[in-house]
């Protein structure tokens, strides 16, 4: 199995959330945490950003019914 990180710019890419956003969420709890990368490098799993793009458009098309 092959692991892709993410680094920030792609993660706001992909999701439209800023920064502050993105730390919000994984602050509260409702967006896939990042793993550090060493020193103060950071990134998030693709597959953790995927699945929460995917729940957030189930829910958003569930919501709209």
């Amino acid at each position: 199995m092959v692991t892709t990180i993410l680094r920030l710019p792609v993660v706001k890419a992909r999701t439209g959330l800023s920064r502050s956003t993105i730390y919000l969420r994984v602050a509260e709890g409702s967006f896939p945490p990042p793993v550090s990368l060493g020193g103060r490098a950071v990134g998030w799993i693709e597959a953790e950003v995927n699945d929460w793009l995917i729940g957030r458009i189930n829910a958003s098309r569930k919501a709209g019914r």
